[in-house]
């Protein structure tokens, strides 16, 4: 068995069972029930008698703290030997909807379809309900992902309510993505979850675009431009450029009006 290449950060555990008791059939996605890091993850498994093969930060880095070929202590139940178990942080700490934050989902999806892919895993199957989780019927056909709420008898919601109504739609994407699909894009979505850095960084390559593109014809036959860069009211690059407010007033200023 091999482990992930996407790994940011690695701390062993030492609470894991070698080597695991089965072949890895599913993924169990966990929540780590606040905004911990990928360090701070791997701290709390070098002392508290549990574990995951991985975990993502909500910075979207990934941990690794048990190799696949082992048994993470995750799941409370001998299903741990069919699964990769992931943990993800939180927004909200010790209360629902333990939502994520939309990096840490991102690399979520990478990292499914990076197990998939090494383990020789087809697809993510999700059915809702505990009676169709394989920890009991032994049916991975029908449904190989795991929820750690299922197969705990200590009353926990893990992985929350933010991720388990996401099951099916993860599973949606990795198979796509294992298909070789491209997801069709969504703007709304996409402006949604944009950060005001990805923001500007994407502003930044337009205007790098802009600065490219020459002169266009009618702007040429008009002569403005040319009219304009000799009274040195522009400096004769960029001409496709959007202008900035302080360009504005520049050129305003120039020409006298301030």
């Amino acid at each position: 068995m091999s482990n992930s290449s996407i790994v940011d950060y690695t701390k062993l555990s030492p609470h894991c069972t070698r080597p695991r008791n089965g072949k890895i059939r599913g993924i169990s996605i966990h929540t780590m029930a606040g905004p911990g890091s990928v360090e701070g993850c791997g701290a709390v498994f070098q002392t508290s008698e549990a574990s995951a093969h991985y975990g993502i930060g909500p910075d979207g880095r990934v941990g690794q703290y048990v190799r696949e070929e082992d048994r993470a202590w995750c799941c409370e139940d001998p299903v741990d030997h069919q699964v990769v178990t992931i943990e993800v942080s939180s927004i909200q700490a010790y209360c629902e909807p333990y939502a994520c934050t939309q990096a840490a989902y991102r690399r979520l999806i990478d990292l499914c379809v990076d197990i998939c892919r090494r383990n020789g895993i087809p697809a993510l199957r999700w059915q809702e309900g505990k009676e169709h989780c394989p920890a009991f019927t032994g049916d991975w056909d029908t449904c190989n992902l795991v929820p750690h709420r299922y197969t705990t008898k200590k009353g926990k919601s893990c992985p929350g309510n933010y991720l388990l109504a996401r099951y099916g739609a993860i599973a949606e994407e990795v198979n796509r993505r294992l298909k070789g699909e491209e997801e069709p894009m969504d703007i709304h979505q996409l402006l949604e979850e944009i950060t005001e850095e990805e923001a500007y960084r994407l502003w930044q390559k337009a205007q790098r675009h802009a600065d490219a593109l020459p002169e266009p014809p009618w702007s040429q036959e008009e002569g403005h431009w040319a009219r304009g860069e000799a009274l040195g009211l522009v400096d004769g690059t960029g001409p496709e450029r959007p202008m900035k407010r302080d360009e504005v007033l520049a050129v305003l200023g120039r020409l006298g009006v301030l």
